[in-house]
């Protein structure tokens, strides 16, 4: 068996989409993503996930270096995204990724250890990474994103709404649907804006509305479509829904100028004149 034959089986075993190729070519491989070392079924299992995320794959092997028993291989990678990845929705777009493998041989026969970046590789599709904590004892970490809409007015209404999730593919469901019920949302009156944090296994969602009258929006049909998924196919594990009107509000801003703090009511200003409503035009 030549190591470069090998290489040659493997990548055209991926490009082929063929899950059961791609064990049979090798007797180990590993990625960053495998967890770990995979061989036979677990490999078979492992390349269907993975070639059902990035399916089309296509290898430009730019450079070979190595001697009969071993290999690095350098390439440039193409894939459509069809799946969800590491909680990051399918674009259905095409992703460039560079990497290498290291390929050797011995009496077992052929060894995969492919290498990229997978901070790169998020980037490449349309994601900035953004590190927090492991959670710790009294908190738990995630990440958050505003939908503003530009009004200011104080809310009369807020919806609070919480879904606890499986894993990362359920993840990026839940995004693609909070995503279609923002848009709906957006297009009501009485929407001023909303919220979405994601904490642990659970992602939240606060929208704020001018008065209660204006929560019908929030029925709107996506919101409905995603209801239909939580009773009926099994979306999630849990989810709360409630509804929360301010008993007192209270907003300050703080003066350019002279620094002084000044409460966001009419005809409030500072000494040197400042008004809140002045913060929207600076």
């Amino acid at each position: 068996m030549e190591v470069r034959k090998v290489v040659e089986a493997q990548l055209a075993a991926w490009s082929a989409g063929d899950p059961a190729a791609v064990a049979a070519t090798v007797a180990s491989y590993a990625d960053p993503d495998s967890g770990g070392v995979l061989s036979g079924d677990g490999l078979a299992g492992y390349a269907a996930r993975v070639l059902g995320r990035f399916a089309g794959q296509r290898f430009l092997v730019e450079r070979m270096v190595g001697g009969e028993d071993e290999v690095a291989v350098f390439w440039t990678l193409r894939a459509d995204h069809r799946g969800a990845y590491l909680g990051m929705p399918a674009t259905n777009g095409t992703v460039t990724v560079s990497g290498t493998d290291l390929v050797t041989l011995d009496h077992d026969g052929a060894h995969v250890r492919r290498s990229y970046d997978r901070l790169a590789l998020a980037e490449a599709l349309g994601y900035a990474a953004r590190f927090v904590p492991a959670a710790d004892e009294t908190r738990q970490y995630g990440m958050s994103a505003r939908v503003p809409t530009g009004r200011t007015e104080r809310p009369g209404a807020l919806v609070l709404t919480w879904l606890e999730i499986r894993d990362d593919a359920e993840a990026a469901d839940v995004d693609l649907l909070s995503v279609e019920i923002v848009k709906s949302l957006r297009a009501s009156r009485g929407f001023l804006g909303a919220a979405t944090f994601d904490a642990g296994d659970r992602k939240f969602t606060l929208s704020a509305f001018d008065r209660p009258e204006s929560l019908r929006a929030v029925h709107a049909r996506p919101h409905q479509r995603a209801m239909r998924r939580f009773f009926r196919s099994g979306l999630c594990t849990r989810v709360h829904t409630s509804v929360w009107y301010p008993a007192s509000a209270r907003d300050y801003a703080r003066c350019p100028s002279c620094a002084a703090v000044v409460a966001t009511r009419e005809g409030a200003a500072c000494a040197c004149g400042w008004t809140p409503e002045d913060a929207a035009t600076l």
